[in-house]
């Protein structure tokens, strides 16, 4: 059995497979997916799992170059926003709108969907390297 936190047979596989700018999108429940990314499909209930639990099991496994999220995140949902700056701290982060957040999901290789029902609750994550 794994030892890190990850248990999720697909997640955990996309993970090692993503290469240096691969794009792995973590989302609440509505946030769109586009037809041709991968849905990984998390929800189980509202609120579970949330989206920061989700994101902290990720990068358990995950190296991150960089992350995008929606300008509106901030202001709308300021724990989200303080959530994420927490477990990336240091990683650099580009803002677009959250109609522009939408439109670079189609570019990634998957995305998760986890039972979060805050608002912008979104994040792109940009897989780096470990050397």
């Amino acid at each position: 059995m794994k030892k890190t936190p990850l248990l999720n047979a697909q997640l955990s596989y996309t993970i090692a497979t993503l290469g240096h700018n691969d794009m792995l999108v973590i989302g609440d429940a509505g946030l769109p997916i586009p037809v041709d990314v991968e849905r990984i499909d998390l929800a189980l209930t509202r609120g579970v799992p949330g989206f920061l639990e989700t994101l902290q099991v990720v990068l358990s496994e995950m190296q991150v170059d960089h992350i995008i999220v929606a300008e509106e995140t901030a202001r709308v949902s300021p724990q989200i926003a303080a959530g994420i700056q927490k477990e990336l701290a240091g990683v650099p982060m580009q803002q677009v709108t959250h109609e522009e957040f939408k439109k670079i999901t189609g570019n990634a290789t998957a995305a998760v969907r986890t039972g979060e029902f805050t608002p912008y609750a979104n994040i792109i994550l940009v897989a780096g390297v470990d050397f």
